[in-house]
């Protein structure tokens, strides 16, 4: 036969037990306070966030917009002066003009990132898709690039694009890809041949792929390449001093159209960068 128990001591029992469940309630309470102060943290520091965005947004947009005429007249100045307009140039003269030249010139295409880089950030780039094909793209680019591979000792190679549709994309920021990629790979190859090519996936995306017979670029420098003003440190970038942006802007460009850019490089024995985008771009739409 089973001892009753005693009602002295489950009283005592449950008043203890009611104690710590208040107890709990009481940490619970002040716990979701806690958590409550601290999304309004969060919160509070995202809209900083948000602010502070839009602001060097509107600083990069306004800053670039300033820059672009002056830079305008310098280079036509100075390609007046190296025409001879006002007279022939002596030899030292013709150097020094040149070199404004060259300044001028890529303080533009810096200028031109940074435009590009600001209307992505602030959502004011618009993504005008139309049918082309891709021997067109080819074709222009070639155009664009024949007088500088005419005064190099390198060779630009355009594969035969084979098995390619008809895309259906944004082809001038497509074509600006592979303009900033080309340009790269002119810059920071001496000698040997830079080859651009365009491969069909199964999945309905076409990877174009620009090689070079560089210097290369060193493995542990490569995840950061497509950050903002992130330069790489050899030789030949010491010599073409560039804003770090271009690459960015294309990986950008690239998220835009639906795709994604890529790097794969020997030290030494060149490199091949690579943005892989849909041929119909609706389908990501869709």
């Amino acid at each position: 036969m089973s001892e009753s128990a005693d009602p002295t001591s489950a009283g005592a029992e449950l008043q203890t037990l009611r104690a710590q469940v208040a107890a709990l309630q009481e940490e619970l309470a002040a716990t979701n306070q806690g958590v409550v102060a601290l999304y309004a943290e969060i919160e509070d520091q995202a809209e900083q966030l948000r602010e502070a965005s839009e602001l060097k947004s509107r600083f990069l947009s306004h800053m670039s917009h300033e820059f672009r005429a002056p830079l305008s007249s310098i280079r036509s100045m100075a390609r007046l002066l190296l025409d001879g307009v006002d007279g022939p140039l002596t030899e030292e003269q013709r150097v020094q003009v040149d070199f404004v030249a060259g300044a001028a010139t890529e303080m533009s295409e810096m200028v031109d990132d940074l435009l590009d880089l600001a209307r992505v950030e602030a959502g004011r780039v618009a993504i005008a898709p139309g049918w082309f094909q891709l021997v067109d793209v080819f074709s222009a680019l070639r155009g664009m690039f024949r007088p500088i591979v005419a005064t190099s000792r390198l060779q630009l190679v355009f594969e035969e694009p084979v098995d390619v549709p008809p895309m259906f994309s944004d082809d001038r920021k497509l074509s600006q890809i592979l303009r900033n990629f080309i340009s790269n790979a002119l810059k920071f190859t001496s000698e040997g041949e830079v080859r651009v090519r365009a491969v069909p996936l199964a999945d309905g995306r076409v990877c174009f792929a620009v090689s070079d017979t560089g210097v290369g670029i060193p493995p542990e420098q490569i995840p950061t390449l497509f950050e903002e003003f992130v330069q790489v440190d050899t030789p030949l970038q010491r010599r073409f001093r560039g804003s770090g942006l271009g690459l960015a802007v294309c990986r950008r460009f690239a998220e835009l159209l639906g795709g994604e850019v890529a790097c794969e490089s020997t030290p030494g024995r060149g490199s091949t960068f690579s943005v892989t985008v849909p041929a119909r771009l609706e389908a990501v739409a869709e």
